[in-house]
């Protein structure tokens, strides 16, 4: 029997609660802060009232893009919570963008990847250059979905692909079939086995998968076990980083981080 909190955070973490009000106000101030010619707000993808991106341009030439795909298991947040997280690749010359996407218990899981993979085309048009992608927790799933063979992403944007940073990501769908938030998921057995990147094949791009050694049990070996899935992704485990902080790097330019996230389009 599974722990019902196993994958709970909000409640592990000091000040956890707090988080929900600090990334909002962070993104708005980064947005506040960055030139205003420099940011494309609330573009469509999709017909979907969520399915909408924001992007945000160097003051440089465009190196590539990033794409980063925010948590939330799949139920909360968007694309304007986390704008701040963009100003790590941006001082590097890199185009950052980060869409929104139908949540869940509207939305199944399978129905979230698909939406993704209809927004990487659309974000990355008219942008030159390898392509990036990051995603944290659910997003992290999201990320690695997009580099499985059933992605039914263009061969010439699959191509473009440089590398994947999984971080916390939720690998494995199946133990989630187990706890209360299902309810919402409605995850059966055939779309965990679908969804669970842990069983793909390994991809051709590079990868990084990252968690935190304070996160809770379950995340550590979701990630370990990702990383031990693809034998050439390379694993870091960041010593006191909780599920909540270890994103907080990708908001600076100089973190290994985000040294790392690049270093994938040099290979």
């Amino acid at each position: 029997m599974i722990d019902p909190t196993a994958y709970d955070n909000a409640d592990f973490i000091p000040g956890g609660h707090g988080y929900f009000d600090r990334w909002p106000a962070a993104a708005r101030a980064f947005r506040e802060r960055w030139p205003a010619d420099r940011q494309r707000l609330d573009r469509p993808y999709g017909a979907e009232p969520r399915q909408r991106f924001d992007l945000f341009l160097p003051e440089t030439e465009t190196r590539g893009l990033v794409i980063f795909v925010h948590g939330g298991f799949w139920r909360m947040g968007g694309r304007e919570d986390w704008s701040h997280l963009a100003a790590g690749p941006l001082a590097h010359g890199w185009a950052v963008a980060i869409p929104s996407y139908p949540l869940a218990p509207a939305a199944r899981v399978s129905e979230i990847t698909r939406s993704i993979a209809q927004a990487l085309p659309v974000i990355a048009d008219g942008i030159a250059g390898p392509l990036l992608i990051a995603g944290h927790s659910a997003g992290g799933q999201l990320a690695l979905r997009m580099v499985c063979p059933d992605a039914g992403l263009p061969d010439a944007l699959a191509d473009r692909i440089a590398g994947i940073q999984a971080i916390s990501p939720l690998a494995d769908l199946n133990p989630l079939l187990m706890l209360p938030i299902n309810a919402d998921l409605r995850i059966d057995a055939a779309e965990a086995e679908r969804e669970s990147p842990i069983n793909c094949p390994a991809p051709r791009c590079a990868v990084e998968i990252e968690v935190g050694a304070a996160e809770r049990p379950a995340f550590v070996d979701q990630a370990i076990r990702m990383a031990d899935a693809w034998p050439k992704a390379e694993l870091t485990v960041t010593a006191g980083s909780h599920h909540f902080d270890v994103i907080e790097p990708l908001a600076d330019p100089q973190s290994a981080m985000v040294g790392r996230l690049l270093s994938m389009a040099e290979g």
